[in-house]
């Protein structure tokens, strides 16, 4: 098969947001994507006619392709048509996430499963889908979207969502490791607070019971203005498309200089600096356990 330009990607969440201006810019960059959605046929019509449009005035390469990263069936047949169609699988971006508010004990154990199930266990579904094709080609690229509420400081209030997204960066540093010796880069791509230009803060999910938040009264009113607070701290030229764009750099940059981590952080929460830190301690354990080996071009900041 004839080695195509630019990388075939894979963008999981692209019907809003980061996913969604992630999957225009990396159109733009001249690579193939698949801008992947829920119920493109139903709710999602209008995002997925967007993004054809968007290809077609543009001359790009992008297609809405049906996933739910809550059914593995449904993973493995998005991925499954992309290799039938392209021959390969280059790229697999992991965004999907949904944002959460509320104080933790007011959320059932259900509900904190429900956000795990989308935040955590949906990446698994895909890798597990997309890994194969990838570990066969001995190559590619996987592309994490974390948050600076792992490593910077964060405001309360987002307890099962802080936690889903500690849970995922770890899996996803320690797979990492695990399939670096099979030509498979990982790359994370670090968000702080976007109050502006998504739907992540009104969409945000709440807790079922109202009885145990209402026993919250005396700061219940601090939950309503987080988001206010978040937004004075936000300066005017903080967009998200600042994260698309650097989404977008590293798919395009050539094997093994792509970087570990790169935050993308208006608010100045601390992540930056604990990740430069972070990162230090990680690759010098590493390294002093002998598993060297391990730790591809692109795990070295």
């Amino acid at each position: 098969m004839v080695k195509k330009e630019g990388n075939i990607v894979l963008v999981t969440g692209a019907s809003s947001g980061i996913g969604y201006l992630s999957a225009k810019a990396l159109a733009a960059k001249g690579h193939t994507v698949y801008a992947s959605m829920r119920d493109i046929s139903g709710r999602n019509t209008k995002k997925a006619e967007e993004l054809y449009n968007y290809a077609e005035a543009h001359g790009y390469t992008l297609r809405p392709i049906e996933l739910d990263v809550l059914s593995q069936t449904s993973a493995d047949q998005a991925v499954r048509t992309i290799v039938e169609e392209q021959g390969q699988l280059d790229v697999v971006m992991h965004n999907a996430g949904h944002l959460v508010v509320g104080v933790v004990e007011a959320y059932t154990p259900q509900e904190i499963m429900n956000v795990f199930e989308t935040n955590v266990l949906g990446s698994q579904r895909v890798n597990r889908a997309a890994l194969p094709y990838m570990r066969a080609r001995q190559s590619g690229l996987l592309l994490w979207i974390s948050s600076t509420t792992v490593r910077g400081g964060f405001p309360p209030f987002l307890g099962p969502y802080v936690a889903a997204k500690a849970a995922m960066d770890s899996l996803a540093q320690t797979m990492a490791y695990e399939v670096a010796k099979f030509g498979i880069e990982t790359s994370f791509v670090v968000p702080g607070a976007f109050t502006k230009g998504t739907s992540h803060f009104p969409n945000a999910g709440r807790p079922q019971d109202n009885a145990t938040s209402s026993e919250y009264e005396r700061i219940n009113g601090l939950l309503e203005e987080v988001g206010a607070r978040l937004s004075a701290l936000t300066p005017p030229e903080a967009d998200p498309q600042a994260v698309a764009d650097e989404v977008a750099r590293i798919v395009s940059l050539p094997t093994g200089s792509r970087p570990a981590r790169a935050v993308i952080d208006f608010v100045n929460d601390g992540a930056e600096e604990v990740t430069e830190l972070s990162e230090k301690v990680r690759i010098e354990f590493i390294r002093r356990i002998g598993l060297d080996e391990l730790l591809t071009a692109s795990a070295v900041m």
